[in-house]
């Protein structure tokens, strides 16, 4: 499969520099896969074998309280990360629903293989702690922002993060990932324009 260009070799980059052939390496170790719009990639109770480099497309993350309502915890877009960590290295059942929201193609690579390419490109261990601790930071910032800043703070700092997410997620689902109501973004949308 003809892989479009994306950013997984010069975003490793801004972190470690790579030898072409460890960039080989890396670019071999992950299955391309092009996925429909509204496909389901994870449900809860799955154990989580792979994570996912987004090519192209948006993915999602969320899941759903005892009354059925969606709480969204990731949105991602190109060039992003996702996957459910906790169960993709304790092999734990998943939390979380991964969907995608738009025809997607993403580059996944599995727990085994991930710890292969680590013996084999070592430098790629230092780019996935960085990686994941910058992961560990922004959970945390997401949540003390529930408690410390207003929803139009949280929504000027989304915006700011990537203006993309607004023509590409539908409201209701901006507005779930800021913990807030449809209507409620309406208002601070409108304030806005």
């Amino acid at each position: 499969m003809q892989i479009p260009e994306h950013k997984l070799i010069p975003y490793i980059q801004k972190w470690v520099d790579l030898l072409p052939e460890e960039e080989e390496k890396i670019l071999s170790a992950f299955e391309p896969v092009e996925l429909e719009k509204k496909k389901l990639v994870l449900k809860p109770g799955e154990i989580s074998k792979h994570i996912y480099f987004i090519v192209k497309g948006v993915l999602r993350s969320y899941f759903v309280d005892e009354k059925g309502v969606e709480h969204i915890y990731q949105i991602r877009l190109e060039n992003g990360w996702i996957g459910d960590l906790e169960s993709f290295f304790s092999q734990n059942p998943a939390k979380f629903y991964i969907e995608t929201l738009e025809a997607s193609l993403v580059l996944q690579i599995s727990n085994g293989r991930l710890e292969q390419l680590y013996a084999e490109v070592p430098k790629l261990e230092r780019y996935f702690r960085i990686l994941f601790q910058k992961a560990y930071i922004n959970a945390l910032q997401r949540l003390n922002s529930t408690m410390w800043t207003t929803a139009e703070e949280r929504y000027q700092d989304m915006v700011k993060e990537n203006c993309d997410i607004l023509q590409r997620v539908p409201q209701a689902y901006i507005a779930s990932y800021l913990g807030i109501t449809p209507e409620s973004l309406s208002r601070i949308r409108k304030k806005k324009s």
